[in-house]
């Protein structure tokens, strides 16, 4: 198990300085930084420089952990798998999918489905805020499965788009055997979204977990991630 052998501060400065982004780029030791940084704009610059933010609760202090990882699943849409499974579910139709929808009852839903949960105090509050924020640069928004009668979330997440790609942060879904494989549908259901909606491909951060690579889902190093990123691939 690799372990940083330290977390470097973060600041605004970094990122506005070329040279010391390309230091952290090229910086194969280290990726999780630490700030207690929390303003919109801090967190939007983050997010544009391919940086997936997370939480931290150290000393009783709750700090911004971003990390510029070292690999990243990456999902294009041409790649895209879906199971028989999911494929049967999708043509039963007894869901409705839909985006934004129910946003601050899903973001404040994380603890009561994840033991470790990072996505909580004032990160909530900064993708409220830029829920809300009309910008054309970024935009976050919630993705909700639900039953055919909208009574029930069964499955969600949420994520931001920038730089014409989407980037998910955390989802969860309900454990019910009567809802079985209704995880993976939202995720294809999605991907589809996306798809018509032009994005040019799904950032699913970590790759170490296998049903983002069964979904269809590439691994890239962070070097050729980040060409990709900032549309060297084109």
């Amino acid at each position: 198990m690799y372990i940083q052998p330290e977390i470097y501060h973060i600041t605004p400065q970094h990122l506005r300085d070329d040279l010391l982004f390309e230091m952290m780029c090229n910086d194969m030791q280290n990726s999780y930084y630490w700030s207690d940084e929390w303003s919109d704009e801090f967190y939007v610059e983050l997010a544009k420089k391919g940086f997936i933010s997370t939480t931290y609760e150290a000393k009783q202090m709750l700090v911004l952990l971003p990390e510029l990882e070292f690999d990243y699943a990456v999902l294009d849409f041409e790649n895209l798998h879906i199971s028989k499974k999911v494929a049967k579910l999708m043509r039963k139709k007894d869901y409705i999918f839909e985006l934004d929808k129910r946003f601050d009852e899903v973001v404040e839903s994380f603890g009561r489905f994840h033991k470790y949960n990072w996505l909580k105090g004032r990160y909530i509050d900064i993708l409220k805020s830029l829920h809300k924020t009309s910008r054309d640069d970024f935009s976050v928004h919630s993705i909700e499965l639900c039953s055919k009668d909208g009574k029930q979330i069964i499955a969600a997440e949420v994520g931001y788009i920038t730089n014409n790609i989407y980037t998910s942060l955390s989802g969860f879904c309900i454990k019910d055997k009567n809802y079985n494989n209704y995880g993976k549908l939202q995720m294809v259901l999605l991907a589809q979204y996306l798809e018509q909606k032009g994005i040019r491909f799904w950032n699913l951060g970590h790759p170490h977990m296998a049903y983002k690579l069964s979904l269809g889902a590439k691994i890239y190093k962070r070097k050729e991630f980040l060409k990709r990123w900032f549309g060297d691939d084109v």
